[in-house]
């Protein structure tokens, strides 16, 4: 089955651009040029990545993003015209997953797009493996979590942490070794990002947060015993 994604971006020339490669790739693409468009095809689509300019009309990509979050922890690619900081850090805050600034070649995005996917899939683990933490239940081929009996979602960047701290358990990890580890050498943002995420992290865990704990000044652990 072809993997479907959701391409929003109200420039034409890149819109035609980005999905004939993508089609080229044995994709799926459904286009929308506005934030409002954008919702709509969501829901009906039920894509498997979405493709997010930041500068849309209507409804801009950043409060896209955080009404797609509230439903959905599909991977999200952010396209942005700055190659500031600032538009990046915020868009992971809202729950994006990876960017891409402008101008960008198409093999780029599209190498990126595999990667998340990987990643969702499960593909770059070699085996099953459930680790158990309270009423709490993660499955790392199956990218689920459950707490209490009940699955709960999880952005790829949310089940990457969370993974990263469960496989270094006992073991403090730094904030600046979490943003190498989880968003690449390349990225230049800074340890809002990670906090950021915890906190999330830790919201959708509920009771069982309690075995991330907090190293003030230097990062966070993730105890056996909490």
């Amino acid at each position: 089955m072809k993997k479907k994604v959701l391409l929003v971006e109200d420039e034409s020339r890149i819109r035609e651009l980005v999905s004939d490669y993508f089609i080229k790739n044995d994709w799926e693409v459904q286009e929308a040029d506005n934030g409002k468009d954008a919702l709509s095809w969501f829901d009906s689509l039920q894509p498997d990545l979405l493709i997010l300019d930041i500068m849309i009309p209507k409804m801009d990509g950043f409060e896209v993003c955080r009404e797609i979050r509230k439903k959905a922890a599909i991977p999200i690619i952010l396209l942005t015209a700055k190659s500031g900081d600032e538009d990046k850090i915020h868009g992971f805050e809202l729950g994006a997953d990876d960017y891409v600034t402008k101008p960008f070649s198409p093999k780029v995005l599209i190498a990126r797009a595999n990667a998340l996917m990987k990643r969702v899939e499960g593909g770059h683990l070699p085996e099953s493996s459930i680790v158990k933490f309270g009423s709490a239940m993660f499955n790392t081929l199956a990218h689920r979590l459950e707490v209490a009996g009940a699955e709960i979602e999880l952005t790829p960047k949310e089940y990457d942490l969370l993974w990263l701290l469960i496989r270094n358990k006992g073991i403090v990890i730094s904030r600046d070794t979490i943003l190498t580890r989880i968003w690449g050498i390349e990225f230049e943002g800074d340890s809002r990002v990670v906090d950021s995420h915890i906190k999330k992290l830790r919201s959708k865990l509920g009771y069982e947060s309690r075995y991330i704990r907090t190293v003030i000044g230097t990062g966070y652990i993730f105890e056996d015993e909490a």
